[in-house]
């Protein structure tokens, strides 16, 4: 073999030995790297939507001067639409009562409502604030009375399935000078819900 060759030969296998990185105790062991694992995906909960419902409230009624309290209970409807991160929507319920007013001699019978609601979508809860106006009848020394006046709060729902839901909320309701009557009538209710959306 020709010293051209041997020369050329020994030139190759040394650049080679010269490339492979050396380590102590032979070959490297091939780099094998953990595969990453995925970045979980939080998938929003829509919203959007027509929902009915119900309620059971406690209800705290004052006046110009007594206050009564007792339970209510009803009925909701509204509409929904989620824009993301935030939800508007519009609501009409109807709450019975029997809350006697006994030093005035009447009851608060029922009230019903209309209103604007906007809140945040928290995936499978939605926190919202509601406000509008608000009806109630009552009963005043034997004489049925109807006046309007306006109703402010706030509130939470929860998904516990893709239709059914069950929340809390609290209303301050305001009547001033019920019916022509002098009296003013003010209400503070906390509610327990549940309704189904389609």
């Amino acid at each position: 073999m020709s010293n051209m060759i041997k020369t050329a030969l020994a030139g190759a296998v040394l650049a080679g030995g010269l490339a492979m990185p050396a380590f102590a105790g032979g070959l490297a062991e091939p780099v094998v790297e953990a595969p990453i694992a995925p970045v979980p995906v939080i998938v929003g909960t829509d919203w959007t939507g027509f929902y009915v419902g119900g309620d059971l409230t406690y209800g705290d009624v004052g006046t110009s001067g007594p206050d009564g309290d007792g339970f209510m209970y009803g009925l909701r409807a509204g509409y929904d639409y989620d824009f993301g991160n935030w939800v508007l929507g519009g609501r009409l319920d109807y709450d019975w009562s029997d809350i006697d007013l006994a030093q005035r001699a009447g009851s608060l019978d029922s009230v019903w409502r209309v209103g604007a609601r906007a809140g945040a979508d928290l995936g499978r809860t939605l926190i919202y604030g509601i406000g509008g106006y608000a009806e109630a009848d009552a009963s005043l020394n034997g004489v049925g009375y109807s006046d309007d006046g306006w109703f402010v709060g706030a509130g939470a729902d929860y998904l516990i399935t893709d239709r059914w839901t069950v929340g809390a909320e609290i209303l301050y309701h305001e009547f001033s000078n019920f019916a022509a009557t002098g009296v003013d009538i003010d209400a503070t209710t906390a509610s327990l819900t549940a309704g189904f959306r389609f």
